[in-house]
Parts: structure tokens; C-alpha cells; sequence
């Protein structure tokens, strides 16, 4: 972008039901739904240079995003976390829907980040298909844990009845899951390359392609950071603590500590490297954290070199 036409940062908090927008020193109160996105559209259109910054709430800024990037209109979806970092930072502590979008406004001119880079229409339908399947496996597991304590012939009915359809329908979840990526060339050559990996089906396959489409293209530290895998230094003065994780996508993360329970015992690198850490003392998550590292990194490797093959 020229010096002459500058990009101007637009800050865009999204709500449930409503969007606060900071445009070039304004505040513009809109609707979250079709109504109020055209709006959007509409008062954007005289500002060409135009680059919307708003924060991942949830799935609330999904629908106005994909209205943004098919208008061809850069937006930068952001982790939550660090743009309240960012605002303490700045002495902000109170927050208000226009509070919020100014803050929006104010961390895109000064880190000026990436626009997120728009799903494929299947790759949409993947995020969709394996979301509502975590969330029957949720269901799931509650209904499972509450019959636990059931006594009433009734109430066992119907958790019995209840937990049949799940499972039923989370098998339904899995053969739309299977077909989608059968149907696409690309989904079906990087889940071959991924299942390739002792201990990843074709689950943990799938939702690591729906929740992480850049895996393929992203350096190490950068892979390792956006799964929630990178481990961060907590240290002050002569006072050494222990790294930690934090952030991150949860789904890729628990995708991940799955195929790693199963890929230590059976993946002769990783159980190698599993012991090792365990003998030289540390602890079982830790160790195991360690190896869903590994494990994140050579699947990005994988996708990265078409030539790279495992290790027999």
C-alpha cells in the first residue's frame, strides 16, 4: 500500500446479536445479522483501504467475516487474549462495546496484522462437520456419567434411548466427515499423509485439517504456537520457573493429546522419546505434551514436503 493510501485499521467488535464499529474516528452501532451486514458493507464502501480488526468470540464473528472476505475486504480475526493484553497495557480497564472497538483500531495500527485468509467452501463444511461432532461426544459423555447414578427404570430408559442417538448420530457425523474429504483431492491427500502417523486416525486427521488449515505452510516455532504447544520460559531474577504452555486452538491441542496416548505406544520414535523424558524425570503430561509437539511438527513437515517420508 502506498503513502499515499494508507490502510485504515477498523476496529469491529462483534456481540451475540449486535457490531460496534470504530471507523476513521466514528462510532457506528449495527446489527449481527444480514441487515446490519449490509450496513457494514455500505459504509465501508467509501473507504477503500479499509482493513477490519475484530476478535474470535466464539463463532459470533464467523458469519460477518465470510460477508467481509467475499466482498474481498481484508479482516484480521484476533485470539481474544492478546488484544486484552493490549489494552491493560494501554492503562484500559473498563470495557464497553466502543471501548472494545477503539482498542480493535488501535492494535491494528500498531501491529498491522495479517488478514486471516478465507476458507474454501469445504474446508468450512470440515469445521462445521467436526464441531458438532465434538460437541455430540460431549453429550455424550455427560449422558453416560449421569446414567452412572440412575436407579428410576424410566429415567434408564431414556438415557438408554438418549445415548443410542447419540452414538447414532455422531456415526452420521463420521461417514459426512469421511465422504467430505473423499470428495476433494487436496482433503484426501494431506489425510493419507497425516493417518501415515502411528497412533492418527481418521478423526484426529480431520479435525486437525478443519481447525488448522495453514499446517502445511507454517515454520516450526510458528506450528508449535498456534496448537497451543509452545512452551513459554516463566523466569524473574535468579528465580527459574517452570515453561508452560498457553493459547492456541483447544481443538487441535485435544485432537492431538488423543493421537499422542495411542502414538507413544506405538510409533517407535515418539515412545523412544517419551521414555527418555521420563527417565530423566519429568513428569507424564509433560513428557506427553512434549510428544503432541513432535507429533503437531512432523504432520506440518508432512504437508510441507511431499518428498518427506517417515521413518519405517
Amino acid at each position: 500500500m502506498s503513502q499515499n493510501n494508507p490502510i485504515l485499521h477498523v476496529g469491529l467488535d462483534v456481540a451475540k446479536l449486535s457490531l460496534q464499529l470504530h471507523l476513521d474516528g466514528s462510532f457506528h452501532s449495527l446489527t449481527n445479522d444480514p441487515k446490519g451486514h449490509k450496513q457494514l458493507l455500505k459504509l465501508l464502501r467509501v473507504h477503500p483501504t479499509a482493513h477490519l480488526v475484530c476478535e474470535a468470540t466464539g463463532g459470533y464473528e464467523q458469519a460477518v467475516v465470510r460477508v467481509l472476505q467475499a466482498a474481498d475486504i481484508p479482516v484480521s480475526v484476533l485470539e481474544a487474549g492478546r488484544v486484552r493484553y493490549f489494552a491493560r497495557a494501554q492503562g484500559l480497564r473498563a470495557k464497553t462495546d466502543p471501548i472494545d472497538a477503539a482498542v480493535l483500531t488501535a492494535y491494528g495500527r500498531t501491529f498491522a496484522p495479517a488478514p486471516t485468509t478465507a476458507p474454501s467452501p469445504q474446508q468450512q463444511q470440515l469445521a462445521s462437520l467436526t464441531q458438532r461432532r465434538r460437541q455430540l461426544v460431549h453429550l455424550l459423555l455427560i449422558e453416560r456419567n449421569h446414567t452412572e447414578h440412575y436407579t428410576d427404570a424410566f429415567q434408564l430408559r431414556q438415557a438408554r434411548q438418549l445415548i443410542k442417538l447419540l452414538e447414532k448420530q455422531i456415526g452420521q457425523c463420521e461417514e459426512a466427515i469421511t465422504s467430505l474429504i473423499a470428495q476433494d483431492p487436496v482433503l484426501t491427500k494431506k489425510a493419507e499423509r497425516l493417518k501415515a502417523i502411528p497412533g492418527v486416525g481418521p478423526i484426529v486427521a480431520a479435525t486437525v485439517l478443519a481447525e488448522m488449515p495453514e499446517l502445511g505452510q507454517l515454520t516450526t516455532p510458528a506450528v508449535a504456537a498456534l496448537a497451543g504447544l509452545a512452551p513459554y520460559n516463566h523466569d524473574s531474577g535468579e528465580q527459574q520457573g517452570g515453561r508452560r504452555i498457553s493459547g492456541g486452538r483447544r481443538a487441535v491441542r485435544t485432537a492431538l493429546y488423543m493421537a499422542t496416548l495411542s502414538a507413544v505406544r506405538h510409533d517407535r520414535i515418539l515412545k523412544d522419546f517419551y521414555q527418555r523424558l521420563r527417565t530423566n524425570g519429568k513428569k507424564p503430561l509433560v513428557a506427553l505434551t512434549a510428544c503432541m509437539r513432535k507429533l503437531i511438527i512432523l504432520m506440518n513437515r508432512l504437508l510441507k514436503n511431499d518428498k518427506f517420508q517417515l521413518a519405517n
